[in-house]
């Protein structure tokens, strides 16, 4: 299977020590005419193991350059590490990190090394390039596959219950009260791991997509907002309707990423609104129930517009301030091939397709992606999520979401607080419209 042409970050682990070196696998650290580059990842399980596996192939290749990896925690602790590092040059040699809206907000022209005219460049996918764009210079490749803002679900409750797959919104909570009555945990949230509380919202853009087609457009320039469109809106009023409806794990608010993906796995839960790059840390964790999982779209209320919000993968840069930039780009340049993708396809599967041309899939891909790949393939049946679509994207919002999943806010009043903490990011952008 070919790498995704159409226009379209992992699961997060607890805060490690920044410092924290995970030196590269190769034995040449002896040679004195070798330089030694650092590499900076978040430090997720599957992030870091897919990082050392590159690492290895690399320096295989390339006995001259070490690479050095050090970890940084995910989520908004990590934004601002990255952000400061950038600010106080004290960036590593190559460091990865979000594409999208994101990327926009860590000043890449002033920050950023381009890569605009390196000949790695042909071979990334035409879909990736605009999301590592800052006025006309690309600055980064993409490190791993696609994936999706969707539910995984435990196949085997489901067939114990005799289940299907819902494609509307009142199916998904008819599903879910039956899960409940049986005695599963029907929707599983993670709380303690706050990003992962946006599912709801982010997940559900594919639907606020087909219901109105001009919404990111009409975001970027301050002409809508959640809180006043209705399809928008209703990614608030799902959370807020589910967990009014007792349909969470009664554990939520202490949950872990981890122990939610152990619960889904076991069947102590049944589903959970997630990015399908978790598939790699069940993979890595869990390999012998991987087909037990299964995925669907967040549904919305229309079963013939069921479709699937997708993500591209995070990216890989160098920063101005490299001591070795010729080191960093051949780092990038072999992220951005085949042998770099198929150092993450052996060290943790795929959880979606690769974004560059020489890369495919391996025959054999788990459950879940073969459930997602469909949504892929066919640019009718999914959409790129809004940070693919639009630079406007607030801080806060897994602070928020956990308060309207905890009952702490009302779905209308987090629409609205969400609304305003993305009125301050636009205007720090200086966005059109928004001053």
């Amino acid at each position: 299977m070919k790498s995704f042409t159409r226009r379209l970050a992992p699961a997060a682990a607890g805060a490690m020590a920044l410092g924290l070196a995970l030196t590269g696998c190769s034995g040449s650290s002896g040679n004195a005419n070798q330089t030694t580059i650092t590499w900076l990842v978040d430090n997720g399980e599957s992030t870091v193991s897919a990082a050392e596996q590159i690492v290895e192939d690399f320096q295989a290749a390339n006995p001259g350059i070490k690479v050095d990896l050090e970890t940084r925690p995910q989520g908004g602790d990590g934004d601002n590490l990255i952000k400061t590092r950038l600010s106080t040059g004290d960036m590593t040699d190559v460091f990865s990190y979000n594409t999208g809206s994101l990327f926009q907000q860590i000043s890449p022209q002033q920050n950023l090394t381009p890569i605009t005219n390196e000949p790695y460049i042909a071979k990334v996918s035409e879909t990736f390039k605009p999301t590592v764009t800052a006025g006309s210079d690309i600055y980064g490749v993409p490190v791993g596959t696609g994936f999706a803002g969707a539910v995984l679900y435990n196949k085997k409750v489901y067939e114990k219950l005799g289940l299907s797959v819902p494609k509307t919104w009142d199916q998904f909570m008819e599903n879910s009260r039956k899960i409940k009555d049986s005695g599963v945990a029907p929707i599983l949230q993670s709380y303690q791991a706050t990003w992962s509380s946006q599912l709801f919202v982010l997940g559900d853009f594919a639907n606020v997509a087909k219901a109105s087609p001009n919404f990111a457009t009409d975001y970027t320039a301050n002409k809508t907002k959640y809180s006043t469109d209705p399809a928008a809106f209703k990614g608030f009023q799902h959370q807020e309707e589910a967990a009014k409806a007792g349909l969470f794990n009664e554990d939520f608010a202490s949950t872990t990423y981890e122990e939610a993906l152990q619960k889904l796995v076991d069947g102590e839960g049944a589903q959970y609104p997630i990015l399908s790059s978790s598939l790699t840390a069940i993979q890595l964790t869990f390999p012998e129930k991987i087909n037990d999982i299964g995925l669907f779209p967040l549904p919305g209320d229309d079963a013939s517009k069921n479709a699937l919000t997708v993500w591209l993968p995070g990216g890989a840069y160098t920063p101005k301030t490299s001591k070795h930039p010729e080191e960093a780009k051949k780092l990038l340049a072999f992220i951005a091939s085949k042998a770099g993708c198929d150092a993450v396809t052996k060290a943790v599967g795929v959880s979606g397709p690769y974004l560059v041309d020489d890369c495919e899939l391996p025959a054999e891909v788990p459950a879940a992606v073969k459930d997602m790949l469909p949504y892929f393939e066919d640019p009718a049946k999914n959409s790129p999520a809004l940070e693919f679509l639009s630079p406007v994207k607030g801080p806060s919002l897994e602070q928020i979401t956990v308060e309207v999943g905890s009952g702490i806010r009302s779905a209308k009043d987090g629409a609205a607080l969400y609304d305003e903490d993305v009125t301050k990011q636009a205007k720090q952008l200086n966005l059109p419209g928004w001053n």
